[in-house]
């Protein structure tokens, strides 16, 4: 990665207390020493298993949860309560659900305008109106929908106009927290394509977090593979893909559909054997020894972590 760093994540943990008993909690581990770095200009993909912490990462960044460990280092500042103002206007996320991450109460001017309200951007309201018709046209939402509220759109239209909000504030960091996977193939691929070209319009940087690693791989500048609240592997798109190390993601990588016949039937699926732990009861050791064929007694002993296995490719395992 050649971009100056706008974002630098440190040893982030996020744990909720959930009651297991009579007075007594004990701790999830949904997010358990995570730390990566985004360039200016950058996507940096997220990808792993349903539960794996992913969402958890995007909001802990934000500060929509509070870390319980670790820092975040945004354009060289660590976000703190001096910080989280500023910061919060020049970072946002796109959600989701379309469905339920737009006030069905307001119109559409109401819901991309919030952000001008709150941030005072705009002087007057003849300022903030156009503002609000340019943000849409910029996703492709005529302004004659304007007095419309969310629940006339369709699913597509509906993250525009989520993404038109997330623009409002003029960010330079955007969480992407699975921003296609609720829309139509078709669909996916407009949202897709408007993401980079956003990119390229305002130099924008990006936290892609997704299931489909096609997707990903696709948008991504780098990507990371996170299992069970903690990153198991970065490294480049197209590094990944050619050259993964970590059984974990060359088990997912293996799962990914090929559309050419002849290759697929020569491909080799590999099935992980077990459910994935919980993380109210972490294993000891790397927590993918359970489901691993490569673990060995050592596996057990400690957690592996990330080091680097070729330029700019980093993995964290006991066995490479």
């Amino acid at each position: 990665m050649n971009e100056p760093v706008l974002v630098e994540v440190k040893n982030l943990k996020r744990y909720f207390p959930v009651n297991t008993g009579f007075l007594r909690t004990t701790p999830l581990k949904a997010v358990d020493d995570v730390s990566f770095t985004i360039g200016r200009g950058e996507t940096l993909g997220l990808v792993g298993e349903s539960g794996c912490g992913k969402s958890t990462v995007g909001r802990t960044i934000l500060h929509l949860y509070k870390p319980t460990a670790g820092e975040v280092i945004f354009d060289g500042k660590t976000v703190g309560p001096g910080t989280i103002k500023e910061f919060r206007r020049r970072a946002q996320i796109v959600f989701q659900d379309p469905y339920s991450s737009l006030n069905p109460r307001l119109t559409v001017a109401d819901i991309v305008g919030e952000p001008l309200d709150v941030n005072k951007l705009c002087k007057t309201r003849k300022e903030r109106t156009e503002r609000v018709r340019e943000l849409l046209a910029t996703v492709g939402i005529s302004s004659e929908q304007m007095t419309r509220y969310a629940h006339e759109f369709s699913g597509g239209q509906r993250q525009r106009i989520g993404i038109a909000r997330a623009l409002a504030s003029r960010p330079e960091f955007i969480v992407c927290d699975e921003p296609v996977s609720a829309l139509d193939v078709s669909i996916q691929a407009q949202v897709v394509n408007m993401f980079e070209d956003l990119q390229s319009q305002f130099g924008l940087s990006y936290l892609f977090i997704a299931h489909d690693l096609s997707v990903v791989k696709h948008i991504s500048s780098r990507i990371a593979v996170m299992y069970l609240g903690h990153i198991v592997e970065i490294a480049g798109a197209n590094e990944l893909y050619r050259h993964a190390v970590h059984p974990y993601t060359v088990s997912l990588l293996s799962a990914v559909p090929v559309p050419d016949p002849e290759r697929a039937r020569a491909s080799h699926r590999i099935v992980l054997e077990g459910d994935v732990p919980s993380p109210l009861h972490m294993p000891s050791g790397c927590p993918f020894r359970t489901r691993c064929s490569r673990a060995t007694a050592k596996c057990a002993e400690s957690c592996p972590q990330l080091e680097e296995v070729a330029p700019g490719h980093m993995a964290a395992c006991l066995e490479l």
